[in-house]
């Protein structure tokens, strides 16, 4: 029997969130609604020539271009190809289950808690079976990139006591939640069920920091 493959399971579940949110809907993602969020998964995946214009100012004239291009297209389409996958030519097709687990399970979250109140609690989804410990590398990734130069020493821990990473400087500050919860509060995403313990002030800064990639 095959192993499942987390990253397809929540493709499947982003692609539904994004089919029962409609084409409008707002997402945690700054800025972007459900067609902007499906149009960024789609050039990500299989228009890598049109992502350089976020890093390369003289590239952005062709970003937008093709941006256009696929945000005019019909959202059932995009849709339909999200759910088909990465095509045999990019590169996220054949490591699919490790390039590709985290960017599924955020957006995934980022579709169904938009316009969800950033400062307001939050109860999770139950998550797949296996799920939550297969973003522990995610999260050690993402967690150094997001949070190294954060304004407090940051301890990420679940709530059995497992400390999972420590970056930054400054007062102590420990962040408890599940694996998938520190890792949305990685990205910087909000609102997330987190518990932040430690001196005020720190847990402050910590709060209201930058975070994400």
């Amino acid at each position: 029997m095959s192993k499942v493959n987390l990253a397809q399971t929540e493709r499947a579940g982003l692609v539904e969130a994004l089919r029962l949110a409609g084409s409008d809907a707002p997402t945690l993602c700054t800025g972007w609604d459900t067609r902007d969020l499906a149009v960024h998964v789609l050039l990500r995946e299989r228009r890598i020539d049109a992502t350089a214009g976020m890093f390369v100012p003289p590239l952005a004239g062709w970003t937008g271009r093709v941006t256009r291009a696929y945000r005019s297209r019909e959202y059932d389409d995009l849709l339909a190809d999200i759910a088909a996958g990465p095509p045999w030519y990019s590169p996220f097709a054949r490591p699919d289950k490790f390039l590709n687990l985290a960017e599924m399970f955020v957006h995934h979250e980022d579709v169904l808690r938009g316009g969800a109140d950033a400062a307001g609690p939050w109860v999770p989804r139950k998550l797949p079976p296996g799920l939550d410990e297969a973003l522990v590398l995610p999260l050690k990734t993402v967690g150094r990139l997001t949070m190294g130069k954060s304004p407090a020493a940051v301890t990420l821990t679940t709530p059995d006591g497992r400390a999972l990473l420590s970056v930054g400087k400054g007062a102590p500050v420990t962040v408890t939640g599940s694996v998938g919860e520190l890792l949305l509060f990685a990205f910087g995403r909000a609102p997330v069920d987190v518990a932040l313990t430690g001196d005020d002030e720190a847990v402050d800064r910590l709060r209201n920091a930058a975070r994400g990639l």
